[in-house]
């Protein structure tokens, strides 16, 4: 059914406004997947505060040129269309769609958005297999609390020697 335009100003005006709070996004075909299957990943999606987005290409095109991030054409995307959207981690929104590749190989990548910038499918699969931040923070501490362990352990050295010679003078008095 054919869309009032109230409504399509409507679905404009919350796409815009999920795409200004956006850190990311990345944009997929999913022409053949089964509804319990996107489902499954709209619910992946709410748990990692990530947004999933189906809206009309033309209402999608006319959003992402209206912000001057680009100026697609009528092939750049084929098929359904859904803008999987990261709002607390530019790195989420592409794992989650490259883990969802994993078993459904229908799904296609079409591009995404990073940093106000239009990025192509083989971006979004690298930006996929960075790290994310809870394991780039670990990383940091990690290094920064090496060399303390380090000095801790030549530290108990000395004692754990101490105690050795100490217990090599008991064994040879007795």
């Amino acid at each position: 059914m054919a869309k009032t335009k109230a409504q399509k100003k409507e679905i404009l005006s919350g796409l815009s406004k999920k795409l200004d709070e956006m850190k990311s996004a990345v944009f997929v075909n999913f022409s053949g997947i089964p509804v319990k299957e996107i489902n499954n990943l709209r619910n992946t999606c709410k748990d990692e505060n990530v947004g999933y987005v189906v809206a009309k290409k033309t209402l999608l095109k006319k959003v992402l040129s209206e912000r001057g991030l680009i100026n697609l054409k009528d092939d750049d995307f084929n098929g359904e269309v859904a803008t999987v959207i990261g709002f607390t981690d530019e790195i989420t929104p592409a794992k989650l769609v490259s883990a969802f590749l994993k078993e459904h190989d229908k799904m296609k990548i079409l591009g995404g958005v990073l940093e106000g910038l239009l990025i192509d499918e083989n971006k979004v699969k690298a930006l996929a297999k960075l790290p994310s931040r809870p394991e780039l923070l670990a990383k940091a501490v990690g290094s920064i609390a090496a060399p303390l362990s380090g000095f801790i352990n030549v530290l108990s050295g000395n004692l754990r020697n101490l105690v050795y010679v100490l217990g090599a003078i008991g064994e040879k008095k007795s």
